[in-house]
């Protein structure tokens, strides 16, 4: 019998850095946030949500092949939790860029993983990264006319569901073999935003919208997370998760190159604050690979 794509996708990018991997999936994610803004004067957050989820859950469903046969209700019930962080971590992260800039969103979202590492670590000491974070996620309140109170409770809640989506990552990994969970867990979630699409946002009326919605599906989730997968194979969890931690500052570039956003000197000293609060929680806990993947 030969091996799907998704069993194959382990033994993959042999000759690939999989420190360039990581850096191509960071990259990757946040030009299709930027992209996905750019769009947001044309059709609701909602509905580019919804054509993320949809595109790259064609993608992976055709790409991974998953094997349905023979699941127990445990594992449809981990899935089934899995997209639900899933799409709720997706559609509150576009909420939130629909009001704040794309740097300070990723920031505050970015205090959800970081919680979880520093519980995860039980040091004392981990509490000064908290303290750095707090600082930094305090001082993006200071500059005036960027912030929005919606759009940090967007980004919090983005946060805690991504924390869910860390911890629900490794249940469904243990359950599902490859890509196969993640395959599933997209496929749910864009038929669980389906109705909410229809009823309160719009279905896009031209090909355009389509095809750019489609294209924030593969550089937001089929490119990140296919980098990911194979990075994981050779790089360590500590490593992975410092190189995680530029997101923050890749989110800001982001809006500066494609959406045109401005930043004080004091977001960015709270950007620089949150990552560096990112770096050395992760240095000082070892996480398991499953437990570190991107929004």
């Amino acid at each position: 019998m030969s091996p799907s794509p998704s069993d194959r996708v382990r033994s993959g990018g042999a000759g690939a850095s999989p420190i360039a991997l990581v850096l191509i999936g960071i990259c990757s994610v946040q030009l299709g946030a930027a992209i996905a803004k750019t769009l947001f004067d044309e059709v609701a957050p909602t509905t580019i949500v919804w054509l993320r989820l949809l595109s790259s859950a064609l993608v992976l469903v055709a790409w991974a092949r998953p094997s349905l046969r023979g699941r127990s209700r445990s594992d449809w019930l981990v899935v089934a939790g899995f997209a639900a962080a899933l799409a709720l971590m997706n559609w509150s992260i576009y909420q939130s860029f629909a009001r704040i800039p794309l740097g300070i969103a990723v920031t505050i979202e970015f205090a959800g993983p970081l919680t979880l590492a520093v519980l995860g670590s039980r040091r004392p000491r981990d509490l000064l990264w908290v303290g750095l974070a707090g600082a930094g996620v305090v001082l993006l309140g200071v500059e005036p006319g960027t912030v929005t109170l919606a759009g940090v409770g967007f980004a919090l809640l983005a946060g805690a569901a991504w924390a869910s989506y860390i911890l629900l990552s490794r249940a469904t990994g243990a359950r599902w073999s490859g890509v196969d969970g993640l395959a599933v867990a997209s496929a749910i979630a864009a038929v669980v935003l389906t109705p909410v699409t229809l009823g309160y946002a719009a279905v896009p009326d031209g090909p355009r919208i389509w095809l750019l919605g489609a294209a924030v599906g593969v550089l937001s989730s089929v490119i990140p997370y296919s980098c990911e997968i194979v990075a994981l194979r050779s790089l360590r969890p500590a490593l992975f998760g410092v190189l995680m931690s530029i997101e923050p500052a890749a989110a800001a570039l982001a809006g500066i190159l494609v959406v045109h956003e401005s930043l004080g000197l004091l977001q960015w000293l709270a950007i620089a604050c949150v990552v560096a609060a990112s770096v050395g929680a992760t240095r000082t806990t070892r996480p398991d690979p499953a437990e570190v993947v991107s929004a």
